[in-house]
């Protein structure tokens, strides 16, 4: 048995980014400064041959770029776009001939990270530091803003075979007022008249995921007021269905696992108590595990009575029972365990490395073979753990190795290559070409390397893959490249296969049929290829119980029948039903999906179509297209409407206009409307048919731009006495203003609806009031001194027909007039200034008020005043 190896070293390099091609492998690597706390210096290696040599690049070009990360192309892997380290410059560096070239393009933001369109290779979005989504469709060398404040990772390009625009994305946002929002808009045209709100109301944060043909959006909702949800965790979505981990209002640490019907609509529960935890980044990481290769076949751990539990279905959630342990360990000798008491335990994590393999491994292309660290005991363990294998689907397991170990398929499951985790150097690897029963040592270095990867090229042909890792915490890395093409001396026959019958604990039917795989002899050192098919022959069986699964609103009791659920009304019909037509009826069952029984139980137990039943409407709800409930004077505003069972509809806008729909098919689901005038606004939707109605309304608030706010308050007021106080917009805002009022020094506002005060002042002498309006986004602010006394005389003051010719109306005027008739009044009747407030009035004609503060002897004051004031009276009209 011969294996080429071949071993570079990159010089004082100690983190890297690794990508595969064809024939072509490029290697990022980065020196990290430990002093300094930062990355000091970057190369780009590559090699076009497997990686037997290597060229670094930077020694030719970008030699004083500092690189932080490479992407490759998924629909394309000729074209990389590397990103410059942002610390130093914001720049990129793309190439389209597997990295012999570069071009090197600036932009104006830094980018956190990119996705790619998964048909068209140069549209690519990308997310900055700042929280703004960018794209571009030539491969980055130009980028546009598609929308800003979205959160991270919650984008996603259009879904093939259901949007119809390629070009479509997917985004998760925040509005001005801080709620999340789901919004869809073309990348290079989504200014705010191209994008659409497929959903009126407002979302959790982190809840938006488009996958496969699914849009799933979280709100928090209480299914039936009885089974409240908390959260809700997508596990899959292939094969047309959806497994979802949902925590309920009575779980803390665990989920419980529910499974959709093919619309992805109606959920059953299948396994509680699901074990839960965090990765490196938070994120959160659910132990449920779709075995590759075998349909129906999931692997779950669960928490019973405070201790882990790894169990096992081979139906799609219908049953679940727990692993039987190997008999023998690794020397050979017995194993006791028995269930239930004992049993083996699995764990169920996926690496957050690409370049190492998952703690459970399973490949299409190698049906039965499951691969997994674990232990045998009571529950599961996170210490004295092995590695354990299945050739027949979970049915028995044997122990490969007495410690953890990283394993990896070769030659589409044909062969395993195991190494020692990176925690624990080695010179040698494991080879197994019968699943596991025999394993050959072979030696790959003479110093014992920290593995810390595998590079492969699994859709080629080559059987070349390449460790990369290092000798000690600081040292360079280190390549070895293997060629383990000549562990195979020739291409399998058909005399190379024996058959394998896929089972469940002996019982032959799995999802409804009896499978026959195909499977290379033990020890046979032959080649499998991509073409070998896997499935000899698939027979139906007769449907049983278990074929099915309960329906929405159904649970499995212990008889194995399914039962309506306490809070379920099976007499309900579905929700789209209208008088005339019909709708399926459940059974309180449904076909387990891809279960491919016949007759037996089939006809009992599928649903049967019965005509729907007349009934009242139900469940109408009003909203605006953008979840808004506040708009601006003069716009139009978009409500949606979601229907059922309606033949008439009335809208009552609030504002003294209404309209009415009898024909709702020509309705769509939305209706717009304009406001003339500010307010807040009662917006009533009212449905009927002849069997009942129902309702629903929102408050929106219609608000304009404030322009002036003047504070009319009077001049001088008496000490005790309540004073009024109102504050005059421009334009007029009804309802839709909040003002704020200070008096003097107070630090806390008195807040109002209203536009208007009263107070009473306590402190003689100058008080101030200061006014805020809040409205339509403006806040404008007025002030003014008030004097308070405990004793004034005042004198309305007339002015002759002429002057009404000069008064522009505007305050600076009144100002101006009030100052000339207290000098006037003062030289004219003996008082003093410091005694004297004029107001001279708003409008025309003219017209002012005198107000005689008094002095310090009251009754001297009260006497001499009436004299002055009838002095006054005859003289103030030719002060002008």
């Amino acid at each position: 048995m011969i294996i080429i190896t071949s071993i570079r070293l990159f010089l004082g390099d100690l983190l890297n980014v690794c990508v595969f091609f064809f024939q072509v492998i490029l290697i990022l690597t980065k020196l990290f400064d430990f002093n300094l706390g930062t990355v000091t210096e970057s190369s780009l290696w590559r090699s076009v041959d497997f990686g037997t040599t290597y060229e670094k690049l930077t020694d030719k070009v970008m030699i004083r770029t500092m690189l932080s990360y490479l992407y490759v192309c998924p629909t394309n892997k000729r074209k990389i776009l590397i990103l410059s380290d942002p610390e130093v410059e914001s720049s990129l560096l793309i190439s389209s001939d597997e990295g012999a070239t570069f071009q090197k393009f600036n932009i104006n933001f830094y980018i956190m990270s990119l996705l790619f369109h998964p048909t068209q290779e140069n549209w690519i979005l990308a997310y900055s530091h700042d929280q703004r989504l960018y794209s571009s469709v030539d491969f980055g060398k130009k980028w546009i803003l598609v929308h800003e404040r979205v959160t991270p990772g919650r984008f996603y390009w259009a879904l093939s075979g259901l949007d119809k625009e390629a070009d479509l994305v997917h985004i998760e946002a925040r509005t001005d007022s801080g709620q999340m929002q789901y919004i869809t808009c073309r990348a290079q045209k989504c200014s705010e008249e191209g994008r659409q709100y497929p959903f009126s109301g407002r979302i959790d944060t982190n809840s938006l995921v488009v996958q496969d043909q699914y849009i799933f959006l979280q709100v928090q909702m209480c299914v039936c007021f009885i089974k409240c949800i908390s959260d809700m965790h997508i596990v899959s979505t292939d094969e047309g269905q959806v497994l979802a981990a949902v925590q309920e209002w009575n779980e803390n640490d665990t989920y419980s696992l529910y499974i959709s019907d093919t619309p992805g609509v109606y959920f059953t529960r299948s396994l509680p108590n699901l074990r839960t935890s965090r990765g490196l980044a938070g994120n959160l990481i659910v132990d449920v595990y779709k075995v590759a290769g075998v349909s129906g076949l999931i692997i779950a751990n669960k928490k019973e009575d405070a201790q882990m539990t790894t169990y096992i279905t081979y139906n799609k959630g219908q049953t679940w029972s727990l692993l039987q342990p190997p008999t023998k360990d690794t020397t050979g000798h017995d194993i006791n365990c028995n269930l239930p008491s004992c049993s083996l335990h699995l764990h169920l994590q996926m690496s957050e490395n690409p370049y190492t393999p998952d703690t459970i491994s399973t490949k299409h292309s190698a049906p039965g073979i499951i691969v997994a660290t674990g232990n045998i005991g009571p529950e599961l363990s996170f210490s004295n753990t092995g590695m354990f294998i299945s050739s027949d689907a979970g049915n028995t397991w044997r122990q490969i190795f007495e410690e953890e170990h990283s394993v990896w398929f070769l030659d589409h499951g044909g062969a395993l290559l195991a190494v020692t985790q990176s925690a624990v150097p080695t010179r040698h690897l494991w080879i197994s070409l019968d699943e596991g029963r025999q394993w050959d040592k072979l030696s790959f270095s003479s110093t014992p390397l920290f593995v810390d990867g595998v590079l492969m090229t699994p859709e080629t042909e080559n059987r070349i893959i390449t460790f990369f890792g290092h000798f000690s915490y600081h040292s360079d890395w280190q390549l070895i490249k293997i060629d383990y093409s000549s562990l195979f001396g020739r291409k399998c026959t058909d005399g190379d296969f024996q058959t394998w019958h896929l089972h469940n604990k002996g019982e032959v039917c799995v999802m409804g049929e009896r499978q026959v795989y195909m499977k290379r002899k033990p020890g046979t050192r032959c080649t499998l290829g991509r073409e070998y098919s896997r499935v000899v022959s698939a027979e139906p069986c007769i449907c049983t119980l278990y074929d099915f699964e309960c329906d929405y609103g159904f649970e499995r009791q212990a008889s194995g029948k399914c039962a309506p659920a306490f809070w379920y009304n099976v007499n309900l019909p579905a929700h789209t039903c209208s008088h005339g037509q019909h709708y399926r009826n459940s059974t309180g069952y449904r076909k387990v999906l891809l279960n491919n029984c016949r007759e037996g139980l089939k006809d009992t137990l599928s649903p049967r179509m019965q005509q729907c039943k007349p009934i009242a409407p139900s469940g109408l709800q009003l909203s605006t297209i953008n979840s808004q409930l506040t708009a601006v004077l003069g716009t139009n505003i978009t409500f949606r409407v979601a229907l059922q069972n309606v033949s008439h509809l009335h809208v009552d806008f609030g504002d003294g206009i209404s309209v009415s729909y009898s024909n709702i098919s020509r309705l769509g689901d939305s209706i717009t409307h304009m406001y003339r005038v500010a307010g807040i606004f009662r917006v009533t939707a009212r449905a009927q048919n002849s069997h009942g109605s129902d309702s629903s309304s929102l408050y929106l608030h219609i608000t304009s731009p404030v322009e002036r706010i003047f504070l009319s308050a009077p001049v001088v007021v008496i000490r005790g006495k309540e004073a009024n106080l109102t504050a005059v917009l421009w334009p007029s805002q009804p309802r839709t203003a909040t003002f704020y009022w200070w008096f003097n020094n107070s630090t806390e506002p008195l807040i109002t609806l209203e536009g208007s005060v009263s107070h009473t002042f306590t402190q003689e002498g100058p008080n101030s009031v200061t006014v805020q309006v809040s409205a339509g986004g403006t806040v404008l602010q007025d002030v003014k001194i008030i004097t308070v006394k405990d004793f004034f005389r005042s004198l309305l003051l007339s002015f002759s027909p002429n002057l009404d010719e000069h008064n522009p109306s505007v305050a600076e005027w009144r100002q101006d007039v009030g100052r000339v008739v207290r000098a006037t009044l003062s030289q004219v009747c003996g008082f003093p200034e410091d005694q004297l407030l004029v107001s001279v009035f708003p409008g025309s004609p003219t017209a002012a008020e005198l107000f005689i503060l008094p002095e310090t002897n009251q009754s001297a004051f009260r006497s001499h005043t009436e004299e002055q004031l009838d002095k006054a009276r005859t003289t103030h009209t030719r002060a002008y």
